[in-house]
Parts: structure tokens; sequence; C-alpha cells
């Protein structure tokens, strides 16, 4: 199932009346259970929330390839953003006389968060090393959060979102120093 038939069918459960679906084919497995008006969903490589007034649970699993087709809905009660100011970025002289920089964007429109919860550390800070599995923040879409990773190893130069900020489908998130 690609994730734009999974986002339709999330879709699909909250509009109707349906309260719980689940669906199995070969090694995929998605269950879906409406409560209070929020759509829980649970697949294998896809993250996880249920949001209650009082608590939030994550499952994490690596982000989507394919962009999303519609705007994220932001849950009801979503984690309260900690404060931290995001790093400028360099220069636009500074980036273009360094080839060696690439950016890192939001692969879907949605809520940017740098931790997995409001009292926990940040994914990355400037000068924290990544590999192409390291998670760099969480982008929450249609109450999913999707696990953002770095996809090239480097060092992180500038953060360009600020946390519980709106980010658009690929806006720049994070610039990274490529190590060879």
């Amino acid at each position: 199932m690609r994730l734009h038939e999974l986002k339709d069918l999330i879709r699909f459960i909250d509009e109707s009346s349906i309260t719980e679906f689940k669906y199995e084919q070969d090694d995929f497995k998605v269950e879906l259970k409406k409560s209070a008006g929020v759509v829980v969903a649970s697949a294998p490589q896809t993250p996880v929330v249920e949001t209650k007034p009082a608590e939030a649970a994550v499952k994490p699993a690596p982000a989507p390839t394919t962009p999303p087709t519609t705007p994220a809905v932001e849950a009801k009660a979503a984690p309260a953003p900690s404060p931290a100011a995001p790093t400028p970025a360099p220069t636009p002289a500074a980036v273009e006389q360094d080839e060696n920089l690439h950016q890192i964007v939001s692969p879907m429109v949605g809520t940017f968060y740098r931790a997995p919860a409001p009292d926990a550390p940040p994914y990355v800070e400037v000068g924290s090393i990544v590999n192409e599995k390291t998670v760099v923040c969480i982008v929450e879409a249609m109450k999913l959060f999707n696990e953002i990773e770095a996809e090239c190893n480097g060092e992180i130069v500038a953060i360009h979102a600020e946390n519980g900020q709106l980010v658009e489908f690929g806006q720049p998130l994070f610039t990274v120093r490529l190590t060879k």
C-alpha cells in the first residue's frame, strides 16, 4: 500500500461512521481505530500516534518517500513544543561558495518538532555528526509523527525551522556539510 493510499484510507475512516478497520496483505498490516474523533493508525514502517488530552504515544518509523497529496491536519491536543531557537542559516553567499553542503528538506506539509517529546533533548544540534539513518526531527502530518532521517553523512551546520513551526513540502529544515 502506498503512502497516498494510506492517507486516503485514514481520511475516509475519519469522515465516515466506521470506528474500526483492519487490513492485512503479505507482510503489510494496518489497523485503524477511531475513538472520540481521533483516528489511530498502525502499520509497519508507519509512525503511529494516538493523541489524548493528557498523553501522546509515538511509535517511530522511517520517513515516507512519497509526499502527501493534501495539507496536514494538526492534532487537537498535540504535545506542547519545547522552547528552542533555531540556528541562523548560513548567508546565501556562504552556501554558494561551499558546494559541499546538502539541505535536508521536509518531505511533507506538517508541524516540525526537533525532539521526540517536549521534555526530551533535540535529535540534533548544530555541530552534530549525522549519517544516512540518523533521525534529525519529526514532522507531524495528519496526526501521524514521521521521523525524518538525514539521508547523508556529514555535520549539521544550520537549523532552518523552529520547534512547533508549520513547514511546507520541500522547505529546508537543516543544512549538512557533507563528509567524504
